[in-house]
Order: structure tokens, then sequence, then C-alpha cells
């Protein structure tokens, strides 16, 4: 499956507290498009949908639809603060390429 790093963890934790959520998680969705070829799709999600691969660390929840899954078997889901922003990171040995941005992969 995916492995959350501990500042993942803690962003997902932290994101549901601002938004006030209490149920759901931290969607990750791939889908067709970006400047690679598949692209992330990450947002806070308030349901978890009966056919969703469900990934749990630490009071952190992460939901995945089964179409997804076998281009996010093996990653690692992290999180960055920078100079340039903060966002997740990707750590995907399915991805043979990625653009500028990590948000896009091949």
């Amino acid at each position: 499956m995916i492995v959350l790093s501990e500042a993942a963890v803690a962003a997902v934790k932290d994101a549901m507290v601002k938004a006030g959520q209490l149920e759901g998680g931290l969607r990750i969705l791939v889908k067709e498009g970006g400047c690679a070829g598949y692209q992330y799709v990450v947002d806070l999600d308030t349901e978890q949908r009966d056919d969703d691969i469900v990934v749990e660390a630490d009071g952190a929840r992460v939901l995945i639809d089964p179409g997804s899954i076998p281009r996010l078997q093996g990653m690692t889901l992290g999180y960055r603060r920078g100079l340039e922003g903060e966002g997740f990171t990707f750590e995907n040995p399915n991805a043979s390429s990625t653009c500028g941005c990590q948000k896009s992969f091949a």
C-alpha cells in the first residue's frame, strides 16, 4: 500500500482540525492530465466511500479509490515546508518521470 511520513501524518491531522472535519480523511486520486501524463489530486473528503482503500497512521486517514491503487502502490506520502512553499510530496516507485512541480508523473 502507501506509507505516510511523520510530516504527512501531522499535516493531514492539522488540515482536518483546521477544517473542523471529524470524519473522512485526505483523499488522494490519480487522474489523467498534468504536464507528465497523470496528476495527483489531493483534497479533504468528509466521507469514506464503500470501495475506498483506507490507510491510517497515528490518527491520520488517507482515502484512495480502487482505480488509483495501481499507480500509488508502494508510494510514500510526505510533506515539506520551504522557501518555495509547502505541500504534500510523492515518492512514487511507479513514476518513470515527474514534472517540475512534482504533482504530475508518467
